[in-house]
């Protein structure tokens, strides 16, 4: 199968029925291997230029699936079609130059940043790395980086324990721009920083966007700064999308009861949240990712389940103009309203 891949022209990446499958032993000295079912089936684009958001609680596959995408773990089956050619099956040689075009944002910015090197020496290595630009001109870009990002030139010289934490992030920031990449995945990049800290961030990366046509991939389970940050939602369950929405229709009118119980727990303190967190807010843990039971994921934490639910898995469908939800009963339940307090 060729490497090249029709897909729109204002779509950067196009993530087709992505799996990643972990081995998790067997049930019994007799029994069948089992699988962790980390990523199971996960399709959606990108359009350059913008912010996709992936939301979820912890297990839910975020990271994982930033990770497969990032070609940072190997997927199990599935395409990852980046600028229009399949990297899922790029190696050695091939996949380290396409790193150009990708790089990532972790959560820790001091476990990510190598604390026996200088931060010039940190933000140049991608340089060094992938051969960009002459030896002279390497140092002027990690200058011209440095300030991009808020940082003083004589940052260059110090080691990662001696800035804060907010500042360290933001030297992550310069590193992953270093080889002008298109998109950047942020996983949890600003879940480790105090909230003033966050706002900084946020808006440095907007800044970055609106300045260099970054396109972001942004991970995170604090839907506050999801809506504040991301132009398309999509939510994630124990392996799977289901919903999948433009930011504006998602905050105001989400169809999936799980998307209700996120919505109600972020909601802000008064008798809008009172009211969401007493109809919808769900309890209880997610089942186990190793082999997973048969239907819809969210199945035993609904308080809508029918039958059907524990026996099919749904199908991310379409609802509404961009709008796609997982659920075989999104047609028949009335959705809350989110804006009423009464």
């Amino acid at each position: 199968m060729s490497d090249a891949w029709p897909v729109a022209a204002d779509i950067l990446l196009d993530v087709n029925d992505l799996v990643v499958h972990f081995p998790a032993g067997r049930r019994g000295m007799f029994g069948k291997p089992s699988k962790v079912h980390a990523v199971d089936g996960v399709s959606f684009r990108v359009r350059r230029g913008t912010t996709f958001g992936i939301v979820g609680e912890s297990g839910s596959g975020k990271s994982t699936t930033a990770q497969a995408v990032m070609r940072l773990i190997p997927a199990t089956s599935g395409q990852i079609v980046f600028g229009g050619e399949n990297i899922a099956g790029f190696q050695g040689e091939r996949l380290r130059q396409a790193r150009r075009k990708f790089q990532i944002v972790f959560q820790d910015p001091f476990s990510s940043l190598d604390p026996r090197r200088r931060a010039g020496d940190l933000v140049r290595e991608p340089l060094d790395l992938l051969g960009i630009g002459s030896p002279k001109g390497r140092d002027a870009r990690v200058s011209r980086l440095l300030a991009e990002v808020g940082l003083p030139p004589q940052a260059a010289d110090l080691f990662p324990h001696q800035f804060s934490g907010g500042q360290r992030q933001r030297l992550c920031i310069a590193r992953a721009m270093a080889p002008e990449p298109d998109l950047i995945v942020c996983d949890e990049a600003v879940s480790a920083l105090d909230v003033a800290i966050q706002a900084q961030i946020l808006n440095l990366l907007k800044k970055l966007q609106r300045e260099r046509g970054l396109t972001y991939i942004f991970i995170s389970h604090d839907l506050g700064v999801i809506q504040h940050f991301c132009d398309e939602i999509a939510v994630m369950y124990l392996g799977k999308i289901v919903e999948q929405a433009p930011a504006p229709v998602f905050f105001s009118a989400p169809r999936h009861p799980y998307s209700w119980s996120l919505v109600a727990a972020a909601a802000p303190p008064g008798p809008l949240r009172t009211r969401l967190k007493a109809q919808f807010l769900v309890k209880g843990d997610p089942p186990s990712p190793v082999d997973p039971p048969p239907g819809c994921r969210f199945a035993q934490r609904c308080p809508f389940v029918i039958e059907k639910c524990r026996e099919e898995p749904p199908v991310l469908a379409v609802t509404g103009p961009s709008h796609f939800v997982a659920c075989h009963r999104v047609n028949e339940i009335e959705a809350p309203n989110f804006t009423a307090s009464d």
